[in-house]
């Protein structure tokens, strides 16, 4: 099952992940929000849309932007919708 880790800590964890452009895009509710917070970066693909980004924060230490969400994507990438993806040295285990 996928899991997401950073800094020891689970992040996220589920069988359901949509797997686009060599991410795991994990559901909303198998997200840890008590360390992923809203940030106030923005980005915007040509194909997906507009992208909100997340800290995480474990233990004092912050990964700035680590995680994405799709919350208003095209409608080619409609099936990545509210899901959470990670990078910037999160660890992503099958």
């Amino acid at each position: 099952m996928p899991k997401a880790i950073w800094n020891g800590v689970v992040l996220a964890e589920s069988e359901q992940t949509e797997h686009m452009e060599g991410n795991h895009y994990f559901p909303p509710d198998s997200v840890n929000w008590d360390v992923v917070k809203k940030s106030d970066t923005n980005t915007t693909c040509f194909w997906k849309g507009q992208a909100n980004y997340y800290h995480i924060e474990v233990d004092g230490k912050v990964n700035q932007d680590a995680a994405w969400v799709y919350s208003e994507p095209s409608e080619a990438a409609t099936r990545i919708k509210d899901h959470v993806a990670l990078w910037r040295g999160v660890k992503v285990e099958n």
